[in-house]
């Protein structure tokens, strides 16, 4: 059996080592510690916000954004449906009710088209939503300038998933920085790792304070155990910390590297005429997390088939995410479409491909080879 190439898997850069050594010199082992604060405040200058709060996950920072914007039992939110569903779970968290938008097939990313028939709808039938989540998907940021204005106009604010698209741009300045709350993810399989954490970042420095609060178990400052409201165990671990400082040492060497996997497909696969590649918008560059391909209709060859070809040969590969509003857990939510369903369309003719910036040559040649094979 050939050995396994996984979709995206973990690269530690070689300083990772350092930050946990320093944790374990200076017992700092239990949650919080210095390399949580230099973690926030690193990333934070990184991507030029004024200031981030490391969280358990970046589902955990969704969920606080939209308990400090006040999201609670009745209320909408407008939300991408091409994503996973560690997106919009956390609305209905605090009793909201998602409201999915569909694609732009430009960018694979938050129609506007959709969003205007949303907000139009919603002014029309007397409400409107109490925020909006726009998805960054596979690396790249969603059309961000429209998308702002459609929210300021009706005075909503804006949470940026960017769990896929650190160190992705958009017109210059960092995904995840445009909205009134970014969100990062350092799972196992991210650009950029901490084996499993995430990070809400903002200018509203109060806000983030407040979060910090609620994902410490909202711990009164009192000499003894008080809690005046619900809190939740939501922080990042020194030693978890430390893995995220090293790692973010090397975000602009993965970004690169990814970006070179991503031409070598192109380049290999890019002539056959069946095999069509996520389109790359030009108002910014991606972090090219993962490559995404769909198969025109009417292809001799189906996705699942490439799956199970790859498969067989021990590569791992999956679909494009199954949109949420064809989620039988949001069956009743409601759902704008583009022109026609191009969420769905992805659905049905996508595949992501081994993408990681620890792939060798080698390993990519296996994968590009396997599915020339099936052609």
């Amino acid at each position: 059996m050939n050995s396994r190439i996984y979709l995206s898997a973990p690269h530690m850069g070689g300083l990772e080592q350092k930050y946990i050594n320093e944790a374990f010199e200076s017992n700092w082992i239990a949650p919080l510690g210095p390399n949580v604060d230099a973690f926030e405040q690193e990333l934070a200058e990184k991507v030029g916000s004024k200031g981030a709060a490391a969280l358990s996950s970046g589902t955990s920072a969704i969920h606080l954004a939209l308990k400090y914007i006040g999201v609670k039992k009745g209320d909408k939110v407008f939300c991408s449906s091409l994503t996973f569903s560690a997106t919009c779970n956390p609305i209905v968290y605090e009793g909201g009710e998602p409201v999915f938008i569909d694609s732009d097939p430009d960018t694979w990313n938050m129609s506007v088209i959709a969003l205007e028939r949303a907000f139009s709808d919603a002014a029309k039938e007397g409400w409107m939503p109490k925020a909006l989540i726009v998805v960054n998907l596979y690396g790249q940021s969603a059309d961000m300038d429209p998308i702002l204005e459609l929210c300021r106009k009706h005075n909503i604010p804006v949470i940026e998933d960017a769990a896929e698209s650190l160190g992705a741009t958009y017109k210059g300045k960092n995904s995840g920085s445009l909205g009134d709350f970014g969100v990062y993810s350092f799972n196992g399989n991210k650009i950029i790792t901490t084996s499993g954490g995430g990070m809400l970042i903002s200018d509203n420095t109060q806000a983030l304070d407040k979060v910090r609060f609620w994902a410490t178990q909202s711990r009164d400052a009192a000499r003894h155990y008080q809690h005046s409201e619900i809190g939740y165990n939501y922080r990042m671990s020194n030693i978890l910390a430390g893995i995220g400082r090293g790692q973010l040492r090397v975000l602009d060497d993965r970004v690169k590297r990814r970006k070179e996997v991503n031409k070598t497909y192109k380049s290999e696969l890019g002539s056959n005429e069946a095999i069509e590649f996520m389109p790359v918008a030009s108002y910014g560059e991606p972090n090219f997390w993962l490559t995404a391909v769909t198969l025109k209709k009417g292809s001799n060859v189906t996705p699942y088939e490439i799956m199970d070809a790859l498969a067989a040969e021990n590569i791992e590969s999956r679909p494009v995410w199954k949109p949420m509003h064809l989620q039988p857990v949001f069956t009743g939510c409601g759902y704008y479409m583009h022109k026609e369903d191009i969420s769905a369309d992805l659905f049905e003719r996508g595949i992501c491909l081994p993408s990681g910036s620890s792939l060798t040559e080698e390993e990519q040649c296996r994968v590009i080879d396997c599915i020339k094979r099936l052609f």
